[in-house]
């Protein structure tokens, strides 16, 4: 069976932003990155018993600027914490965004596309049709 991973990093400056690994380091990457523009790259793998095949989607977003009250009330919502830069583009973290290049589904973390392409290429259908 085809094993499917992807893992996200947000950019900034040339400095990845993860994982916030707590409350102080999720505001203070909110802060960084409001009013600014930054990447955001997922990777998706597809390992079989060919190998390991590899798509990346590249995005850019904007954020309005962010006040530290609306950081901490945001990061006190939960939605953050176990978000790649500190936000989640699907959930409440939607109302930061000014814009967005690229890929919506690559900024959430599994960018549809290049996941289509992976599957199609290794014979995997992705729906069925009746």
């Amino acid at each position: 069976l085809p094993v499917l991973a992807a893992d996200t990093s947000v950019v900034l400056d040339d400095l990845i932003y993860g994982k916030p690994r707590d409350r102080a380091e999720g505001i203070a990457m909110l802060g960084r990155l409001s009013g600014r523009t930054h990447e955001v790259f997922t990777a998706v793998a597809l390992a079989d018993e060919r190998g390991v095949a590899l798509r990346l989607s590249a995005s850019a977003v904007r954020f309005r600027k962010i006040s530290l009250a609306e950081g901490a009330a945001y990061w006190d919502t939960g939605e953050p914490r176990d978000k790649a830069g500190g936000y989640a583009i699907q959930g409440y973290g939607a109302v930061f965004v000014e814009s967005l290049t690229g890929s919506y589904s690559g900024v959430m973390g599994l960018p549809l596309l290049e996941t289509a392409e992976l599957l199609r290429a290794a014979g995997v259908p992705y729906w069925a049709v009746n």
